[in-house]
């Protein structure tokens, strides 16, 4: 791999270009549609990436899309119930992950707000609006992108 890295540096790919091709990714497929994430590089999106793949049932309340995880993992500092459209983040009294789409029974006005503290680790990239069509109950796989896979 080291040698790969260089050969492609030799072509003058700059450091800043390579990290974002390379940054890892995660996809989320749901009955209909399949969507993909950018891990943000944290010791929580490490650790959700090292327990791929794995499937769950989701759930809606509002336009967050939940479901339980194999992750178990504390608030580290980091944390806020206030958070950005496209955010994933982990929701730890429900050993869960969190999509936020669009604001929740907990927001004021336009916001996205969890219905406690939530730590991001992760961001949707793509189309949010696919996300409404997921009902509860719906099924959901987890797994590294297929790039990802041959890196």
């Amino acid at each position: 791999m080291n040698y790969l890295l260089s050969l492609v540096k030799s072509f003058g790919v700059s450091d800043i270009l390579l990290a974002k091709f390379m940054q890892a990714q995660i996809r989320f497929e749901f009955d209909n549609f399949s969507i993909v994430a950018e891990l943000l590089e944290t010791p929580l999106a490490k650790t959700v990436r090292q327990k791929l793949p794995f499937s769950s049932q989701a759930n809606r309340w509002g336009e967050e899309i939940y479901f339980t995880t194999p992750v178990k993992e504390k608030l580290d500092g980091t944390e806020s119930d206030l958070v950005e459209k496209g955010d994933v983040a982990y929701w730890p009294p429900g050993n869960a992950v969190a999509i936020f789409f669009g604001p929740t029974p907990a927001s004021l006005g336009d916001e996205c707000r969890a219905a406690s503290p939530v730590i991001i680790f992760a961001r949707i990239v793509g189309d949010l609006s696919l996300l409404s069509s997921v009902c509860s109950g719906s099924k959901v796989l987890i797994s590294l992108d297929r790039k990802e896979n041959i890196a």
